[in-house]
Formats: structure tokens, sequence, C-alpha cells
């Protein structure tokens, strides 16, 4: 729906779709990231007077400036508006009016407290795709409830399988349950743009997509529901390794570094073991298939990490990728950087920072598209409302005059 010359076209699978990012933190403006990586004008909206938190988040920071906001808001139009007055909710329609899609992040209910619910934003435009991205879902007895990464990963099951049996269940330094709402977010929008667009009874029509960070960790546990519902096994955390995959764990080089050795398919297992001069295991039935080799996997595992500690990490390396075997280094980020296969695929690229005056590295875009290829555009704009101008002028037509008074006001 762009009907407006924007100083900076986006290329990208999506150039021509334009998206209105409403809440905070991590989930919703990960979904848009991903969109404005592929190319969609999205136009990021904070309060006027609350600022996306994400701004003062991240581990690192140089001159106050964190590089959370760095990634997740790059490529995106800044504008400032408060939704919770009636000037703010008309501009907003106003928005909505030329968008294709509003990604919030808001606990249920928000937006129909502010009179802006998906019937008012439907009925102001009906092809509007509304992503809704919430703890646990916008229907359900626990809709209601505020739901971050960590709580939603231990709903959905996932935290419990992590960890060491007997000890508590530790969580990843990232906020994956969050990563993976913002990825099935943006799976619901393309489905919702896809479904618009074709013939059939929903040409045309926009819809609602109802992520929660909950059922985004539920699906990402594989057999564990139908292990359970058919037999009542309870899958329990097996610390580095998979219960009955073997041998696949991680083993100590003489160097002290840790390498994922992964072996447990019978044929790469053959391999490993010629590549260990240990044929023999190869017809020992306590190893010679899957299933035995699970049975046993202390032993297997003992044996491969026995001849891993004999080897330095870049020579165990080299042994087992010459004889087809899957390895790989734990790698700290210094390593990841200096990865010449992530360079080689542009995944690793800058993004010139305004707020230190430099370019930063950060993630590439994924997925890879061969025909339309998204990109780095713009890092995170470091001030709230820096296209407040260019939107509320150049998009909606207001003058000056009228931008200043808002301003004045507190609306934007």
């Amino acid at each position: 729906m762009l009907d407006d010359d924007t100083t900076d076209p986006a290329p990208g699978a999506l150039d021509g779709v334009r998206v209105l990012e409403l809440g905070t933190l991590i989930a919703g403006p990960f979904c848009g990231r991903l969109l404005a990586d592929h190319g969609a004008d999205v136009i990021k909206v904070e309060a006027p007077d609350r600022p996306d938190p994400l701004r003062l988040w991240g581990q690192a920071e140089q001159d106050g400036h964190h590089f959370f906001w760095t990634v997740h808001a790059r490529n995106k139009r800044c504008i400032t508006l408060d939704l919770r007055r009636d000037e703010g909710r008309e501009l907003f329609l106003r928005l909505v009016d030329t968008a294709d899609v509003v990604v919030e992040s808001f606990r249920p209910g928000t937006l129909e407290r502010w009179g802006l619910g998906y019937d008012v934003l439907s009925a102001r435009n009906p092809g509007l795709v509304l992503a809704r991205v919430s703890g646990y879902g916008q229907t359900g007895p626990l809709s209601r409830r505020p739901g971050y990464a960590s709580v939603a990963e231990a709903a959905g099951g996932m935290r419990y399988l992590n960890g060491f049996p007997g000890g508590p269940p530790p969580r990843a330094a990232l906020s994956i349950g969050d990563s993976l709402g913002g990825m099935f977010a943006m799976q619901g929008v393309l489905a919702a743009l896809l479904a618009r667009g074709q013939q059939g009874p929903h040409q045309g029509k926009g819809q609602v997509v109802d992520v929660a960070l909950a059922e985004a960790c539920l699906a990402m546990l594989e057999s564990v529901i139908p292990d359970y519902d058919a037999t009542g096994l309870v899958r329990q955390p097996s610390g580095t390794r998979l219960d009955k995959l073997a041998p696949s764990n991680l083993y100590r080089s003489r160097d002290g570094r840790w390498l994922i050795i992964a072996a447990n398919q019978d044929t790469v297992f053959a391999r490993l073991c010629a590549a260990m001069g240990r044929e023999d295991l190869v017809s020992d039935p306590r190893f010679a298939t899957h299933v035995p080799r699970g049975e046993h996997q202390d032993e297997i595992d003992a044996i491969v990490a026995e001849w891993a500690g004999r080897h330095d990490a870049d020579e165990l390396t080299r042994l087992l990728e010459e004889a087809g075997v899957v390895v790989g280094p734990v790698d700290t980020v210094a390593e990841v950087v200096a990865n010449p296969q992530f360079r080689a695929r542009d995944m690793l690229v800058p993004h010139f920072d305004e707020a230190i005056g430099k370019d930063v590295l950060g993630p590439g875009v994924m997925p890879v598209l061969t025909g339309t290829p998204g990109g780095v555009r713009w890092a995170g704009p470091p001030k709230p409302g820096t296209h407040n101008a260019e939107v509320y002028t150049g998009l909606l037509g207001l003058d000056p005059a009228e931008l200043a008074a808002l301003r004045a006001a507190g609306v934007v």
C-alpha cells in the first residue's frame, strides 16, 4: 500500500508492504525487524513519554548507547504517538488506512481498551492483517496474564528439558521464546498476506494472526508430546546429549576446546570408527546399529571421548571432516565473528550506528533469497520520533504547523 515517496526505497520481497509496529521489547519488534529486513516499510510507534525499553537493553553499552536496539530496530522508521488520546488514535487510524499489517505485542485487551480492536481497524481497512503477539494468546483462561520469554519457555515445556538430570533447568543466555514468537508471527503475517492475495473466499480480506510465546515454545517439542500421550514417557533433561542418540555429544580436545561430534547415523558411525582406527566397533553388537548404541550410550561416549582427548581441536576437526563425520567446535562470539563461512554468506553485516558514529556488526538477513534479497539499510534510529516529520507530513499530509502543535500537546 505504499503511495508516498520514501527517502530510502526498500529492497526485498516485501517491497510495497507497509507495517505499523506497536508494542515494546522483543517478540513483536523481532517480527517487525524480520519483515523490514525483507523490504517492508515498518513504521515503529513509540509513546512520546515512554520510549521502547529495548533502547536500554543489552549487556554492552558505549556512551550510554545499547546495541540490542541497533539490531532490532534496524530498517524501521520511528515515530512517536500517544494512542491513549483521541487525537493520537485518529492519527493512527489514518496510518492504518495506508497499511497492510499491524504488529502489536501488548497484553490482550489493550487495543480494545483504547478503542482500536480489530473490529475498528478492519472496518477502516478490510484488508488489514493484525499480528498479535502475547504470552498465552488472545483467548483461553490465561490470556490476560503477562508473559515474558522466560515464563513462556517454562510453560511450553522447553525449559524443563534443558540442563542436566537432577539439576535446576537453566535458561539460555538469549530470549529464545521471544525469537520463536517473532518468527512464528512473521510466518503468520506472510500466510495471511498470501491468503489475502489469492483467489478464493478470503481474497482481499485481512485477518488476525494470534501468536502466543508459550505456544511457540510448545511447537518446538518434536516427539515429546506424542511420546508422553502414547506411552506415558516424560522426557528428562539429558545434559550435553540426547538420550538414546549415540555418539552425539560434546567431547573435549587435548588443547581444552569443546567440540560436537555427531555420528549417531549408522553410516556416519562407521566413518567415525575408521577415523579412530576402531573398525572393530562397527561389528560389536553393542554398537553396530542405532538402537543398541543408544542402549550403550555411556560406553561409546567414553570411547570417543578418550580418543578425542588425544588430539588438538584443529587436528580433530580436520580428521573428522576428511572422514565425512559431522564435527564442529563450540564457538564463542569472537570465533563466530571470525568465521569465514558467515562472512562469505553476508551473515555478519555492518550497521552504521548514528548513536556512536561508526559501523557495528550485526546478524545478516535470514533467509537468503536469490531473486529478491533483503538487506540492512540503516541501524535502529537512536532518537524516538526520528521520522515524525517524514511520516506525518510526507505520508499523512500534515503541514508543519499542525505537526508542531501536536508535538507541543504531547500527542506525538
